[in-house]
């Protein structure tokens, strides 16, 4: 099964899809507020226009 996140002490692991540094860390962070950023615009949206 491939793994999620590269363990950092093991070099011979390949089967991954991110790796455990910095750029990964900052990237996931930036696109999660994006998204809450995202969700609570709509949400926003919602109650003005009077859709709920």
């Amino acid at each position: 099964m491939t793994k999620i996140v590269k363990d950092s002490d093991n070099e011979k692991e390949k089967d991954y899809i991110l790796q455990d540094n910095k750029k990964t860390r900052f990237g996931a962070g930036f696109i999660i507020t994006v998204l809450i950023i995202l969700i609570v615009a709509v949400i926003i949206s919602a109650v003005y226009f009077e859709w709920f």
